[in-house]
């Protein structure tokens, strides 16, 4: 196997497109598993712990949107999320429950396996430092990956974590969107550069930041994002 090699859960209710999905991830050198149902895919993510979640937005019963929501209530897989639907509501509220990345149908098979690779290339942080990072009332442990907003503790994704300690490790710097994505997705990734705002705005959600009067991360017209003054 690779040193990129993963356990990936491809979940699909098209039982031959879930196949082929399988085969060029298998010889990519992953372990897969797959399933065709949501509540099957929670219950496989809680007893396998999967690396990667493949997850397809249209399923029966549980979809896409909700089992995400599910499994990050328990796991923290990367996820990358399918959909055959033209609407790009359906693909923000996925990536605002947590969705790592999406590929929409019809998808080559070759790109969504360069896809799970470069997500498991995706550093973490670029060189996380030791010391506990503080804001105002807000404090980032990169260490512990614990975050606490006036000591109570905020549940944040990897990429939702990794996002903030780039922007809080520099304080004084206006990091574009291209060069946040570079940090926190990896300078391999290929996608829309706004993808950063629909994280950023799930990040200020939850740590109850002001979108009008950011306190952790501010918005700096023409160019990106910076972090705030602190509350």
């Amino acid at each position: 196997m690779s040193s990129t090699a993963a356990r990936v859960l491809v979940v699909e209710d098209e039982r031959a497109l879930a196949g082929m999905i399988r085969n060029y991830l298998d010889r990519a050198g992953h372990d897969v598993r797959m399933c065709h149902d949501g509540a099957t895919a929670v219950e496989v993510s809680r007893e396998w712990v999967p690396d990667v979640l493949v997850l397809d937005l249209g399923l029966p019963g549980l979809d896409g949107i909700e089992v995400c929501r599910r499994v990050r209530e328990f796991s923290d897989p990367l996820v990358l999320m399918v959909t055959a639907r033209d609407d790009e509501t359906d693909t923000l509220i996925g990536l605002s429950v947590g969705a790592d990345d999406y590929v929409t149908k019809p998808f080559r098979p070759r790109e969504l396996v360069a896809r799970v690779g470069v997500l498991l290339r995706r550093p973490r942080a670029s060189t996380p430092p030791v010391a506990v990072l503080r804001l105002g009332v807000l404090e980032l442990d990169p260490q512990a990956r614990t975050a606490m907003v006036a000591g109570a503790p905020v549940h944040l994704t990897k990429l939702e974590f990794d996002l903030l300690a780039t922007l809080l490790a520099q304080p004084r710097r206006a990091f574009a969107r291209r060069e946040l994505i570079a940090e926190v997705w990896g300078a391999d990734w290929v996608g829309d550069e706004h993808l950063v705002d629909t994280h950023v705005k799930h990040l200020r959600r939850k740590l109850g930041d002001d979108p009008a009067r950011p306190a952790y991360v501010v918005t700096v017209r023409g160019v990106g994002y910076r972090a705030g003054e602190g509350a």
